[in-house]
């Protein structure tokens, strides 16, 4: 039971929670998620399991969209509606204004952490030192919004759709723009649209609750069902299927030469890509990068490293 399983997180859960709830539903005996989202957010959340969680470092990286609601003349101790009010106004902007505002906020951004986050300070999440009456500063961490669009305005409430690199706190966006408008705001409401390749029409609901009994509950089955093979968790890598032999070298750590690179490489290839090597049954047996693009390989000696293995997998059942 290797793959990913996507799941649409309900709201008032953590994604820790959905995580374990998952592991017991399906017996796995590993987990772990590609990206948290908050308690009051919902969406999708990728969960993968066993040999597939050697690839959530990899699968959190990709860029995030999502549906969010921002309450304008509020601001909160969490920046979002769930937390203590601090302030509140009633100069609401324009809505020309806000529109402006908005069509501005695209490229590199920076941005502080929340102080109830789980970004780590001295090994403890933020959140922790915080419910401490502790406020550690932490330096601001570089995003980037690739897109942002306005879906609604419905004043003091304005709906967006943003495309948003890793590591983007919406509350932090929501608190940002408030400021910038001199009115203050939180985040309303949170929906995660899209994960990497990860879309919501691809993600299963939960609703364990109704039924204790997961073997009987017809969840367990929906889930394996679902479940997205290794092999296909990162479709924009190039694929280079390989013979036994030089799966079970892969296995036993050697690196791909240039001798053994020769018969597998694609033409494409250039120095630093990213590629999936997978045995005859479509099974994922590593990724590795390429050292040398393919078509320099001709000039090297034979025992020269042309690939670097970075992740390797046992692939009996994936």
């Amino acid at each position: 039971m290797n793959g990913a399983v996507i799941i649409d997180k309900p709201a008032g859960k953590t994604s820790h929670d959905v995580v374990r709830e998952v592991k017991k539903i399906l017996g796995a005996k590993k987990a772990g998620h590609t990206g948290t989202l908050d308690p009051m957010a919902t969406g999708v959340l990728p969960v993968c399991l066993n040999e597939a969680t050697k690839l959530t470092g990899f699968l959190a990286s990709q860029d995030k969209e999502y549906l969010a609601t921002m309450l304008l003349g509020v601001t909160t101790d969490t920046l979002d509606i769930g937390g203590k009010i601090v302030s509140e106004s009633d100069k609401i902007p324009a809505e020309e204004e806000i529109r402006a505002l908005l069509a501005r906020l695209t490229g590199k951004i920076k941005q502080i952490p929340p102080a109830y986050s789980a970004v780590k300070y001295h090994g403890k999440p933020l959140y922790k030192w915080t419910r401490k009456g502790i406020f550690p500063e932490t330096a601001p961490r570089e995003a980037e919004i690739y897109n942002i669009i306005i879906e609604n305005i419905s004043l003091p409430t304005v709906t967006f759709r943003v495309v948003c690199s890793k590591g983007t706190y919406i509350r932090t966006l929501c608190s940002d723009i408030g400021e910038k408008l001199c009115c203050g705001a939180c985040l309303s409401a949170l929906r995660r649209l899209r994960s990497g390749f990860f879309s919501e029409d691809m993600a299963v609901t939960l609703n364990s609750e109704e039924n204790e009994n997961y073997e009987y509950s017809g969840k367990k089955s929906e889930l394996l069902k679902n479940m997205l093979p290794m092999a296909k968790l990162m479709p924009s890598l190039e694929v280079i299927e390989v013979e036994d032999s030089f799966a079970d070298k892969i296995a036993n750590g050697w690196q791909p030469s240039v001798a053994m690179m020769k018969t597998h490489v694609l033409p494409s290839l250039d120095q630093g890509d990213m590629i999936k090597f997978i045995n005859s049954e479509g099974k994922l047996i590593a990724l590795a990068e390429i050292t040398v693009a393919a078509n320099k390989l001709r000039h090297l000696d034979e025992n020269y490293p042309a690939a670097k293995i970075v992740r390797v997998f046992n692939n009996i059942s994936n």
